[in-house]
């Protein structure tokens, strides 16, 4: 097999993984759990499977200042706050319009960039921020679907990208904290770990996994096994294939994340829908900047 098909294979994976944790995660909220107890069971499978992953690399852990710092910030950034919102309105929301919303990422991002100094204004761009808007219309109009009591949880949905970006701005402008990335998400899995573990018992969210397992337990497990495996390969994937080709997947995720959907919870997207996906992937694609631009940028 030649390398750009095994490239493409591992795009492919990351894509359909990724998308595919969307509906674990509606299917780990049905029988009741609550937020905090799934994360912190989510995390405890993270930091054991990225753990082992550094182990069999030779990385150890690094207990800098710096990483500290940074596990800190984006274990509440990038865990913490966006997965209580996403298993709370996952309980509420189809995961086919979850995996859509999840695409407002770089729409978010770059306004931030913009305004930190880290990024040049761009018609194009803004242009794309503003068919990302559209597509959050689309969702949220009257033929779409989605019953009216139900339209509190799309600006909850949209907390989740919106500290995505936040991270990714704050990586972006600080850095790793001296660790590769996979060393930097076990710390910040761990350090996440930590955190919600007192808020997990003091809410009374706390899942005893000696319970009995079902279909919400096992969507749980897969969906934090996936999520840090589909991690680890698109850092290898982005060390091989450069970053503007790894980035690709952000658009097989969404995609993959509706077809799942429909497979496993029998979800059917109304025509509004399928026409906020069309623009909201739009959107991302005018927002990204070209691989000319990021090229020049990490020069």
């Amino acid at each position: 097999m030649s390398e750009h098909r095994l490239f493409a294979l591992v795009l492919l994976a990351l894509g359909l993984g990724w998308g595919l944790t969307q509906p674990l995660g509606k299917l780990a909220t049905s029988t009741g759990h609550q937020p905090f107890g799934l994360i912190f069971w989510q995390l405890v499978i993270c930091t054991l499977v990225l753990g082992a992953l550094s182990l069999l690399r030779g990385k150890g852990v690094v207990l800098t200042r710096q990483a500290l710092v940074f596990a800190l910030v984006v274990a509440v950034l990038g865990t913490l706050v966006p997965n209580a919102t996403f298993y709370t309105s996952i309980q509420h929301l189809p995961s086919g319009i979850m995996s859509i919303l999840i695409s407002a990422v770089p729409m978010l991002s770059f306004p931030m960039a913009l305004a930190l100094g880290m990024d040049r204004f761009s018609l194009r761009r803004i242009a794309g921020l503003a068919l990302g808007l559209i597509g959050v219309a689309l969702i949220a109009a009257p033929g779409a679907g989605l019953p009216g009591h139900l339209l509190a949880f799309l600006p909850l949905a949209l907390v989740g990208p919106l500290f995505y970006a936040m991270e990714a701005n704050y990586v972006a402008r600080r850095g790793t904290g001296g660790m590769d990335a996979v060393q930097a998400m076990f710390m910040a899995s761990l350090v996440g770990m930590i955190l919600c573990l007192p808020v997990t018992l003091a809410t009374g969210q706390w899942i005893d996994p000696r319970g009995g397992w079902g279909v919400a337990e096992w969507g749980l497990i897969g969906s934090s096994v996936v999520h840090a495996l589909c991690y680890a390969g698109y850092v290898w994937l982005a060390a091989r294939a450069g970053a503007v080709f790894a980035a690709q997947c952000s658009y097989l995720v969404t995609g993959a994340g509706v077809i799942w959907a429909m497979l496993l919870l029998g979800e059917r997207l109304q025509p509004l829908v399928w026409a906020a996906l069309v623009v909201m992937l739009a959107g991302v694609a005018m927002v990204q900047p070209r691989a000319a631009a990021r090229t020049e940028q990490g020069a």
